[in-house]
């Protein structure tokens, strides 16, 4: 079985210099194509669950997020399981209480709305709590993989991750990740500092995130993988977000954990790479998906308007999502 610790597959990416992409699902059929493209590209893959998906689902995250870990226990890549953009404090409790039982390994406590002081409180007694959770009983691949296995898999399920791996900056003498790594049994916790919103204000020039004031969140907070505003915004259906490359290296060089890339989106192929390169380990995505999928959707109901059953369009879009994580996938370093 190969349902993956998420700190595993950021410090495996982190190793390697380039970054894991994190894909968000809706629906089963996002999270088949998501581990359907994964196998196809034979890379490793984070499903992740954000708060307003929960709500779709009647605030109730554990029917999809169990079928997202039989979906990746029975994967013969990794995959695993990733709550996003928790905002509501029955939310980040339920998450504690589940955690075990459907497999999930990190959780992002987003409490960036608020100011400095009370994210820095928020965020600190959420990671304080994932820390201290034991997963110990939950069977995450660890062991060494099987001859034969894929460089991704040796890399995830073959190495050891824990204290002074190279998962935050670059791959090359980059900093140590700190609180729940791959060797201890809590959940792994991302957190966000400064605003990736909607296409207009995370693309003003206030709207970025300060590698000191990083370096200090984090040193307060205590969490594992931090999200920053660095250009990209969410939702983005045109990919013409531009990066500030310049201000990744930089917060890769001050902060000491993995950097995450929300909006991704909205973000060129060749700026997608150079920000792995330049420090950012995990890269999420989510309305590309979306947007490949609707269009196969609305194709497929095009051509026969009269229709009712509604597996072979599903099965359309299904196909054109899992065919887009497979080339977002074997397109990062």
């Amino acid at each position: 079985m190969t349902l993956a610790r998420s700190g595993d597959l950021v410090a495996a990416a982190a190793r390697r210099g380039g970054a894991v992409a994190a894909i968000n699902a809706i629906t089963l059929e996002h999270v088949e194509a998501i581990v359907t493209g994964a196998v196809d590209a034979d890379r490793a893959v984070i499903v992740q669950l954000s708060e307003n998906a929960t709500l779709f689902h009647g605030s109730d995250p554990v029917p999809l997020l169990s079928a997202a870990r039989a979906l990746a226990v029975a994967a013969p890549v990794p995959v695993s399981l990733h709550l996003d953009h928790v905002q509501d404090s029955g939310l980040l409790a339920l998450s504690l209480d589940v955690a075990a039982s459907v497999g999930l390994s990190s959780v992002m406590v987003d409490a960036a709305r608020l100011d400095y002081a009370d994210n820095v409180a928020e965020t600190a007694a959420f990671a304080a709590r994932g820390h201290a959770l034991d997963l110990s009983a939950v069977s995450f691949a660890g062991a060494p993989s099987e001859p034969g296995a894929s460089p991704e898999r040796e890399a995830v399920m073959g190495a050891d991750v824990g204290a002074g791996s190279s998962a935050g900056g670059p791959a090359a003498g980059g900093p140590s990740v700190s609180g729940a790594t791959a060797a201890s049994t809590g959940l792994f916790v991302e957190a966000e500092l400064g605003e990736v919103g909607g296409k207009d204000g995370a693309h003003a020039p206030g709207v970025r995130t300060d590698p000191d004031e990083a370096a200090t969140f984090v040193a307060a907070t205590d969490v594992d993988a931090l999200a920053v505003a660095v250009g990209s915004s969410h939702a983005m259906t045109s990919r013409t977000a531009a990066l500030d490359l310049d201000l990744i290296e930089r917060l890769a060089a001050a902060v000491p954990v993995p950097l995450v890339l929300h909006g991704s989106s909205g973000v060129p192929d060749e700026l997608l790479v150079a920000a792995a390169r330049a420090g950012i380990r995990k890269i999420n995505v989510g309305t590309a998906l979306n947007v490949v999928g609707t269009a196969a959707l609305r194709a497929a109901l095009a051509e026969r308007p009269d229709a009712v059953d509604p597996r072979k369009p599903l099965a359309a879009s299904r196909a054109a999502m899992s065919a887009e994580v497979t080339r977002i996938l074997t397109l990062l370093p």
